[in-house]
């Protein structure tokens, strides 16, 4: 067995003796950690939230007095989840048409979403270039202004043009690679903190051109 695969099962096994339903739970958790982008009471958004580990996250740092809510193209089970998750079916691009409350503002936007892969390297990167495009797209619709943002993405050319946009519109904006992620990945994390604002009506305007994702997935 390959020490990769070693890695994976770890977190797998984790996961499972821990009770989150995907070891993609503990992304978040070593993101969270490192990076202090939740805290007690804050209000959650959860992008691509299926299979809804990071919701169990989001759920236990903010605890009963904050609020999570999570979106997905899929059902997201719900049955389980305490009392303060919310969670809607629907096109990320359009929260208020599935089910988010309008004028609804979130202390953290958190995506761990990613459109189906196609192996291309080149390709997968530009897609999840998109994604990145649509998390940056919300924020002023949706985040409080001094509000924190994480976005996965697949490394590649764009990567600079990414921190620099998300830069003009935060305080402080870093990569990370959580230990959790497979070593052989090309994924990483856009951390973003203290959104400078202005706050815009999330009607206001039109989806970015490269639209929302095909297939959010919270793996």
């Amino acid at each position: 067995m390959s020490k990769q695969r070693d890695i994976h099962d770890h977190w797998f096994n984790q996961a499972k003796r821990e009770g989150y339903r995907s070891r993609a739970a503990f992304k978040l958790i070593q993101i969270d950690d490192r990076r202090s982008v939740l805290k007690r009471g804050d209000c959650v958004l959860d992008l691509g939230c299926m299979p809804g580990s990071w919701l169990q996250v989001a759920a236990q740092r903010v605890g009963p007095r904050g609020e999570v809510w999570g979106i997905d193209l899929k059902e997201t089970a719900s049955h389980d989840l305490p009392d303060h998750v919310h969670v809607c079916v629907g096109d990320a691009a359009h929260l208020s048409d599935a089910g988010v409350p309008d004028g609804k503002r979130f202390d953290a936007i958190v995506s761990d979403m990613m459109p189906n892969t196609t192996g291309s390297r080149e390709t997968d990167h530009f897609r999840s270039v998109g994604v990145v495009e649509l998390a940056l797209w919300l924020a002023p619709r949706w985040l409080k202004k001094g509000g924190n943002l994480v976005m996965k993405v697949l490394e590649g050319s764009e990567m600079p043009r990414l921190l620099k946009d998300a830069r003009a519109s935060f305080d402080k904006v870093k990569p990370f690679k959580p230990d959790a992620s497979r070593s052989d990945s090309t994924e990483i994390f856009i951390i973003a903190h203290g959104f400078k604002g202005p706050l815009i009506d999330p009607s206001s305007e039109p989806i970015p051109s490269a639209g929302p994702p095909e297939t959010p997935a919270g793996w």
